[in-house]
């Protein structure tokens, strides 16, 4: 697999992606499921005595939150067991990945393969969640088929929050699910403040 990857090694840094200061609370939940089931929960109760978040850090998947709460803990984790945070946002895409596959395992089964659903997000995935969460902001993907063998299929990612590790993480727990192998390439760049990223996956293989 194949990088591009900036990395962001402070709170100023990593906060700059996640532009808009509300997130959904689902986010929240999950990255503390991950925290403690990797970590542990004592791991968890420090990341909240440590950064001290406004909410007391008793999140509901259906609430809404500050996004400076979970960049405070993200940095943190970094710090405390020395993971880059790109590293650690790529695994937690990994985890939510594997959450979605069981909490919508119909879009999943419907689309029959890695690259099937990831043409789906934006006009039918996205369409879901909005029914859900009308306030949420979602980033924008478009792709584009193999002209050749050689070409590969691309998906860019645009997004004022430039979460592209998280996505990044997704796409590899999406191919774990249909049981696919991709060689993922990255290209990333700022364009008026849109984080835009274009993966290009080939399977494993080509």
């Amino acid at each position: 697999m194949t990088h591009n990857i900036e990395l962001y090694g402070n709170k100023e840094g990593f906060s700059s992606l996640l532009q808009g200061n509300a997130m959904k609370g689902i986010v929240f939940t999950e990255f503390s499921q991950m925290v403690e089931a990797a970590f542990g929960e004592d791991m968890l109760d420090d990341l909240i005595d440590a950064t001290n978040p406004k909410s007391g850090g008793a999140y509901t998947s259906v609430g809404t939150y500050d996004h400076v709460e979970l960049v405070d803990m993200v940095v943190e984790l970094s710090a405390k067991v020395d993971i880059p945070v790109p590293k650690l946002i790529h695994t937690f895409g990994v985890h939510l990945g594997k959450v979605f596959t069981e909490k919508f395992e119909s879009f999943f089964k419907e689309a029959g393969s890695t690259l099937e659903l990831l043409k789906q997000i934006d006009k039918h995935i996205h369409v879901e969640v909005r029914k859900l969460y009308p306030d949420a902001e979602l980033p924008h993907f478009s792709y584009q088929d193999a002209l050749t063998d050689d070409d590969g299929f691309k998906l860019h990612y645009q997004s004022t929050r430039g979460f592209a590790d998280l996505a990044e993480g997704l796409i590899a727990s999406t191919s774990s699910y249909y049981g696919e192998s991709f060689t993922v390439e990255r290209k990333d760049w700022v364009e008026q403040d849109i984080h835009n990223t274009i993966f290009t996956l080939r399977s494993e293989g080509q």
